[in-house]
C-alpha cells in the first residue's frame, strides 16, 4: 500500500499530508516511492533533471527504476522535496514471479497515467509511458529539439511538444533525421495534435505519433502508433520496422 507522511511547510507552518503515488515498473507490479519517515522534508530551490528523479528498485523483479520525485506544494508558494529510501527493494518484498514461458507469458498490466498540467507533467507521464512499452534507461535527449523536449532510452529518441501548437511536418522530420544519425527509432507526443500534413509525414517515414491528453495517457493516431502501443519496445538488438 502506499505510504503516508505529514509534512510542515517550514515557511507558512502549514501541514499537510503527502501520500506517496504508485507507478508501474516494466514487469507491471505498481510499487511506490519508499518514504523516508526521520529525514525532514528540503524547500526545492534550484532545479535540474537530475535532481527531479529518484532511482528505486522492484520489490518483484529488482528492476532499477527512475520516477519523478516526490514534492508537496504548499499553497504559500514554497515547494518541499519529501525525502525518500532510494537504494534498494524493499525490506519484505512479495515472492519473485517464476518467469512465463513465452508460449503462456501473461498480457501487460493497464497502463497508470499521470496528469499533465504542466509541461513538466507531460514528461513525466511520457517517461511512465515508454516504460511501460518496455523501453530502459529513460532521459533526457543529448540532443535538444526546436519545440518541446527530448528523451531518449536504449534504442529510441523521443519528443515530447507540450505547446498548443499542433506539430508541422518540419518537427517530425527533424525527429526522424535526429534518430537516424543516431540508429534510433523514434516516436512523437503532442498535446495540440498534429497538422494533415504532419501525419502525412510521419506515415510516409513510419515515425508513431501520440496525442497526449490531459489525464496522461497517450493516444495512437497513426499506424505505428497502433503498432507500438500493441507491441511495445521492440527486442534488444532489433530495431522496430519502419514503413
Amino acid at each position: 500500500m502506499p505510504e503516508s507522511v505529514s509534512v510542515r511547510c517550514p515557511a507558512c507552518r502549514r501541514e499537510h499530508v503527502y501520500t506517496a503515488p504508485a507507478y508501474p515498473c516494466a514487469c507491471g507490479t505498481p510499487a511506490a516511492p519508499r518514504l523516508d519517515r526521520v529525514a525532514a522534508p528540503v524547500v526545492a530551490g534550484h532545479r535540474s533533471w537530475a535532481d527531479d528523479w529518484i532511482g528505486a528498485a522492484c520489490a518483484v523483479c529488482g528492476r532499477l527504476n527512475h520516477w519523478p520525485r516526490p514534492e508537496v506544494g504548499c499553497p504559500c508558494g514554497t515547494v518541499l522535496r519529501i525525502p525518500v529510501l532510494e537504494t534498494g527493494p524493499d525490506p519484505d518484498p512479495a515472492p519473485a514471479r517464476t518467469e512465463p514461458s513465452p508460449d503462456t507469458a501473461p498480457p501487460r498490466r493497464a497502463f497508470q497515467p499521470h496528469a499533465v498540467r504542466t509541461a513538466r507533467d507531460a514528461v513525466t507521464a511520457t517517461a511512465l509511458y515508454l516504460r511501460w512499452l518496455g523501453y530502459g534507461d529513460i532521459r533526457r535527449a543529448d540532443q535538444r529539439p526546436v519545440h518541446g523536449i527530448g528523451l531518449a532510452a536504449r534504442g529510441l529518441l523521443a519528443q515530447v511538444d507540450p505547446t498548443v501548437r499542433p506539430a508541422a511536418p518540419r518537427d517530425v522530420e527533424c525527429l526522424w533525421l535526429t534518430a537516424m544519425t543516431e540508429s534510433a527509432d523514434c516516436v512523437y507526443f503532442s498535446l495540440a495534435g498534429y497538422t494533415d500534413a504532419a501525419r502525412a509525414c510521419a506515415d510516409s517515414l513510419g515515425v508513431p505519433l501520440f496525442v497526449l491528453d490531459l489525464t496522461g495517457v497517450p493516444q495512437p493516431v497513426n499506424d505505428p502508433a497502433d503498432a507500438l502501443n500493441a507491441d511495445g519496445a521492440p527486442e534488444p538488438g532489433r530495431r522496430a520496422r519502419r514503413g
